[in-house]
């Protein structure tokens, strides 16, 4: 068995340059966003908790360029001694509980000394978004042909890295589709929120922010600023990420 430390170097890493990043949506930007998605079954109030639009500085950082498939996380977890077990095929995304994905990456930090963790909202966003205000990772439009959500889902997950062509600036691919993705931050209002966004979405089956979306979402959910939670059984998926 190879040792914890191993298995991480041979994840395929990308680095994030520090910078500025456009997180969130114009206010003013709502009613041409709204043109665009409604025709699917979505609410205007929950676009309304991406805004206000804000500049926010990002550190260097380095995350995984596919979300954690199932082999990894079942090689991860036994060299962690985690209790988990989980299912699937071995190279499609796994998908667990927020309690399993943070006492893994605190085991993995744990073992090997390293910072592991579940990236940080703004910095989920900064891999997804690079340095422009893009709508999706590869660009302004949605293309059904690259990623696994709305009109381009395959009605289940696939291997992980299957859409290439729909890679963010940086390079890191599904960002859109496949699975939402657990971030560790918890759900709060922007720093001046419009009066109408909720203190705490008291429905979630759990507090934390997810991003990306899934095979199993719409359109919508695929945009880099789109925050969404856990408001049914799943699934959410994992991607690693290390503090430098």
């Amino acid at each position: 068995m190879p040792a914890v430390s191993d298995l991480l170097d041979n994840l395929d890493w990308v680095e994030v340059p520090a910078g500025e990043l456009l997180m969130g949506t114009p206010e003013e930007e709502l009613p041409r966003l709204w043109e665009r998605v409604k025709d699917l079954p979505v609410e205007r109030s929950w676009f309304l908790k991406e805004c206000p639009r804000r500049t926010v500085r990002v550190d260097r950082f380095v995350i995984a360029r596919v979300p954690l498939t199932v082999a990894q996380f079942s090689a991860l977890a036994v060299g962690v001694e985690l209790p988990a077990t989980v299912t699937g095929k071995p190279d499609h995304p796994v998908a667990v509980p927020y309690a399993v994905a943070e006492r893994l990456v605190c085991r993995l930090a744990d073992a090997t000394g390293r910072p592991v963790r579940l990236p940080a909202e703004e910095q989920w966003e900064r891999a997804a978004r690079g340095d422009d205000d893009r709508e999706y990772p590869w660009g302004d439009k949605f293309r059904p042909e690259l990623a696994n959500i709305g009109e381009g889902s395959q009605g289940d997950t696939t291997p992980v890295g299957s859409y290439p062509a729909g890679a963010s600036p940086f390079g890191v691919l599904d960002m859109a589709g496949n699975l939402d993705e657990w971030t560790s931050t918890g759900y709060a209002p922007y720093p001046g929120a419009p009066t109408e966004v909720p203190e705490v979405e008291s429905w979630a089956l759990d507090p934390h922010v997810t991003r990306g979306g899934g095979w199993n979402h719409g359109r919508d959910a695929a945009r880099c600023a789109r925050r969404h939670g856990l408001y049914g059984p799943g699934p959410v998926g994992l991607r690693l990420a290390l503090d430098t």
